[in-house]
């Protein structure tokens, strides 16, 4: 089962439906010993449970265990009822649990290779950011630019911010470009001993963390800078707030 969560109100409203209307579609089970297993039509299964209604409609198939699950993931996909993260898992569990390559389980769902491959990068991203993309807080879209910024902090503090603002995926692209050339670069990173390297590293995540912005650590043992991203008057404010410092009247 690729979707992960059932909202209760939606299965509420598909009970009531099925009260007034019947079932239009059975479910999909298959034999599995002397009982039946669930391949498709959890939710209408789950729906004749609340109606208290003791036998329902099916269609009984022949499958494989690969077969099932791309069964299950295709009426899904057919009926748009998965976000694209339960999507995700769902291509993740044909290619893990069946032993398939990418293509193949394109082939299976009627998709492109392509559409899987991109699919499958959105389990790439941090939790956090996945969350988003699954309560539709975050389109794939937004996921695209999210995936070119190496460093979690900034992805996190840039996704929190496309939320926060309701930027557009064009605006979020712009930003995403400015946070890869903010932060130092390899041969400034590769001049000093690893050891060091790594503490400018950490330094700059917490900094970028604790402030919600986008920060750079330029350091040299003799000397640096420290530059910190802001987005207008507001998000200045907000800075010079966390930072103790008085806010002018000019602005």
């Amino acid at each position: 089962q690729a979707r992960r969560e059932i909202p209760a109100e939606q299965l509420g409203e598909l009970a009531e439906s099925i009260r007034s209307e019947g079932l239009l579609q059975p479910i999909v089970v298959r034999r599995h010993g002397d009982k039946f297993q669930l391949i498709a039509g959890e939710r209408r299964w789950r729906a004749f449970q609340l109606l208290n209604i003791r036998t329902i409609p099916a269609r009984i198939v022949e499958a494989s265990d690969a077969s099932s699950a791309s069964i299950g993931l295709i009426e899904n996909l057919q009926r748009e009822g998965l976000n694209p993260i339960e999507e995700a898992h769902g291509y993740a569990s044909l290619v893990r649990d069946f032993d398939l390559t990418q293509e193949a389980a394109a082939e299976r769902v009627g998709k492109s290779r392509a559409a899987v491959a991109n699919s499958l990068r959105l389990l790439s991203l941090d939790a956090d950011i996945q969350g988003f993309i699954a309560k539709n807080l975050l389109s794939v879209g937004h996921a695209k630019v999210l995936l070119g910024i190496e460093d979690a902090a900034r992805r996190s503090v840039l996704a929190r911010r496309v939320i926060e603002e309701g930027m557009s995926v064009r605006m979020t692209e712009k930003l995403g470009q400015a946070s890869k050339t903010l932060g130092p670069s390899k041969a400034r990173t590769r001049a000093l001993a690893p050891r060091d390297a790594a503490a400018i590293e950490s330094i700059q995540k917490r900094l970028t963390s604790h402030l919600g912005a986008r920060v750079a650590v330029f350091h040299t043992p003799k000397k640096g800078r420290i530059v910190i991203e802001y987005r207008g008057n507001d998000d200045l404010h907000r800075l010079l707030e966390l930072l103790g410092v008085e806010r002018p009247d000019a602005l």
